[in-house]
């Protein structure tokens, strides 16, 4: 079977539209302008579409670059991966994960929510911890074996992505001991008396809290914001501010930042989800997580 187009032909244009210009490309390739230019035109001439197109003293991709891109993204992101696996196929055996970790999700869940892959000999993990659209995209590039996120993937009609619920947690309130004498009293009334630490928008719980103050109208003198849940954690053990948690981690959380539980949030929950690109996961870690939260 004869090749559609040649890949280095291909490769020059991978990075010209990663460096925005023909110019800035050869400068990174060590080549000529001209030569890197015919190299574009003639992958152009061999896929029948214009992948590139003027805008200001620079180059845009067009609709058929932007599709080009993508699919170039992979397989050059694929052949960049290439001496790795080809290295670890002769060495030790390993076996390898890669994780994406969504930034709103509790670290300590985290690793609660891991412990069976963790429990594998011969494992390499690989962890990247970003917002949860970043993760997808690298997910659809089979950059990340599973991404860990507190919410179900959204719908998108280019990536068929799956959710598998690896379960929930109830929701508490924590605080430093000098916060619990304080706030301890009259819960959660006196939530509306202290300082107070929340998720942003940005995580899928934070609407829920909100809810709950409103149900109970309470107003909270809200003091700081953090996408981060550690860094939440951090500043909430320091004595900013009281702030929620995932009683899941209970334990966890007590002996890492010697807080104290002042009460239940009643009737939140944080939910937790496993999502990959297998509606029937085939990677025997990814499983075993799934297994482990039947």
């Amino acid at each position: 079977m004869s090749t559609p187009f040649n890949y280095k032909h291909l490769y020059y244009f991978w990075v010209v539209a990663k460096e925005g210009g023909i110019s800035r490309a050869a400068d990174k390739l060590d080549m000529a302008v001209q030569t890197v230019s015919a190299q574009v035109r003639e992958l152009e001439r061999s896929l029948g579409y214009a992948l590139l197109k003027p805008a200001g003293r620079g180059l845009v991709l067009t609709d058929a670059g932007l599709a080009a891109m993508r699919q170039a993204d992979q397989i050059f992101q694929l052949g960049e991966d290439l001496p790795a696996r080809v290295r670890d196929a002769v060495s030790a055996p390993t076996v390898r994960l890669a994780v994406g970790i969504c930034d709103a999700l509790p670290k300590l869940v985290v690793h609660r929510l891991m412990r069976p892959a963790l429990a594998e000999p011969n494992l390499r993990l690989l962890c990247h911890e970003g917002n949860l659209d970043d993760l997808l995209g690298d997910l659809a590039l089979h950059r990340l074996d599973v991404v860990l996120s507190d919410r179900p993937a959204p719908g998108n009609p280019n990536i068929k992505l799956y959710s598998h619920n690896l379960g929930s947690s109830t929701i508490g309130w924590y605080g430093t001991a000098q916060m619990q004498e304080t706030a301890g009293k009259d819960f959660p009334r006196s939530l509306g008396d202290v300082p107070v630490l929340l998720p942003t928008m940005h995580t899928a719980v934070r609407d829920r809290l909100d809810q709950w103050f409103e149900q109970r109208a309470i107003r909270p003198r809200v003091v700081g914001e953090f996408d981060d849940s550690a860094l939440l954690k951090t500043f909430g053990a320091s004595g900013m501010g009281v702030f929620p948690a995932a009683e899941w981690a209970h334990d966890d959380l007590l002996a890492h930042y010697a807080v104290k539980r002042l009460g239940h949030c009643e009737g939140v929950t944080e939910n937790f989800f496993a999502i990959g690109t297998e509606k029937k996961v085939q990677h025997p870690l990814v499983q075993r997580l799934l297994q482990a939260a039947l």
